[in-house]
């Protein structure tokens, strides 16, 4: 079939499995252009939300910088004979096959990662084809959670906390900036984000993983969060997403304290092109405007390139991660410079439907997002017929 971007607001509903393979083999390429990790890089990796974004370049990193053996876990749509897969299933696809002509052993698990039995999936793929994994990374971002337990079923949202936000933000589609007011969260919607977006699955998982004693010795997990400029702040740190961002730190004093685990960290990352984050109204607008200012200062940085950075500068560096007040790593630390933030800042001001392209790099932004998908990259014939039908390991 012929796969062309079907986009409705920040989704696009189509992915091309042969621009998510070059993108994928894109991202490898940087690795292999780095310096290897070295002796303490980890072997093997359990990566729980690894098919795109954050996740998924933490798959690609420890793999091809330190030869890491990797599982990972997501929940993704397969492809049929008459429908493309999501974008997940395609990089998962195209990720093991280069990692199994590499050598490398690489599967996955495709389900509800908040599950009591997907994780019980997990500990038997470890104990059966790993043995123990020495890190995990948790990188989940969805829309609702069902507790394992009570079976209750709760949702995220994104919304101001006590009263409403209006600001600038940007439509995508038709490439206008205006004014968005946004209402405050009820407590039910509070309650239900931290449920969602907390650390209380990654306790969970991290408890369960301990206790099957699948954890090696020196073994460290990280959490993925944002932190953001303050212009953001009340629709993200200071609404129902920073309410849950704080649950996971608290969430992540309590897995250090677990027997087994050598340490647990909170890596705020910087703001990239990811599904989560187009989803976030003001959050593009900011995005578009910081991009150019990161580019043109020479410090900009995709999921990849960061995550490479986390790995070689902070987890696996000579001298260990280095920490804020609040014991999170902060790889964040280039887009949150005085000169980056006085700058977005200044033309956060002046951006409108007119100067948009101008004065933001909106276009890269617009070309991140479609990559995400494996639209618009080079080298990619688009008009001709491809098979939709990719295979990922996902075992017996």
């Amino acid at each position: 079939m012929i796969i062309k971007p079907k986009i409705r607001g920040f989704i696009c509903t189509t992915a091309h499995p042969d621009g998510c393979e070059a993108n994928i083999r894109e991202q490898i390429d940087y690795i292999k252009n780095q310096p290897p990790l070295g002796d303490k890089a980890p072997k093997k990796v359990l990566v729980i939300g690894s098919s795109t974004g954050y996740g998924l370049s933490s798959r690609l990193v420890p793999a091809f910088a330190g030869g890491a053996d990797t599982l990972g876990i997501f929940f993704e749509k397969p492809p049929t004979e008459t429908k493309p897969a999501s974008a997940g299933w395609y990089n998962t696809a195209a990720f093991e096959k280069i990692a199994h002509e590499a050598g490398l052993y690489a599967s996955s698990l495709n389900g509800d990662a908040f599950s009591n039995e997907l994780k019980e999936q997990a500990i038997q793929r470890i104990k059966g084809d790993l043995g123990q994994v020495d890190l995990v990374i948790y990188s989940l971002a969805s829309p609702r959670r069902q507790d394992p337990e009570s079976g209750e079923v709760y949702r995220s949202v994104l919304k101001p906390i006590g009263k409403s936000y209006t600001n600038k933000t940007v439509n995508t589609d038709l490439q206008e900036v205006h004014d968005i007011t946004i209402e405050p969260a009820s407590e039910e919607e509070v309650t239900g984000t931290i449920k969602v977006m907390g650390g209380e699955d990654w306790e969970l998982w991290m408890k369960a993983l301990t206790e099957a004693g699948v954890l090696a010795d020196g073994c460290q997990t990280v959490a993925y969060s944002y932190i953001g400029p303050e212009l953001t702040w009340p629709v993200y740190w200071d609404g129902t997403i920073g309410q849950a961002k704080t649950n996971l730190e608290e969430c992540c004093e309590r897995i250090n304290a677990l027997d087994g685990i050598a340490s647990a960290h909170v890596s705020v990352n910087k703001a990239v092109v990811t599904q989560a984050s187009s989803a976030i109204p003001v959050v593009p607008l900011y995005i578009a405007l910081l991009f150019k200012i990161m580019k043109e200062a020479g410090t900009h940085e995709d999921c990849t390139e960061q995550i490479y950075r986390l790995f070689s500068d902070q987890l696996y560096s000579k001298n260990g991660p280095q920490t804020d007040d609040k014991d999170r790593i902060r790889i964040d630390d280039w887009e949150m410079r005085d000169e980056i933030q006085n700058a977005v800042s200044e033309v956060w001001d002046q951006v409108n439907t007119e100067n948009l392209t101008s004065i933001s790099d909106f276009e890269g932004y617009q070309k991140g997002f479609l990559k995400l998908f494996g639209f618009g990259i080079n080298g990619v014939d688009y008009e001709a017929d491809t098979n939709p039908l990719r295979e990922v390991n996902l075992g017996s």
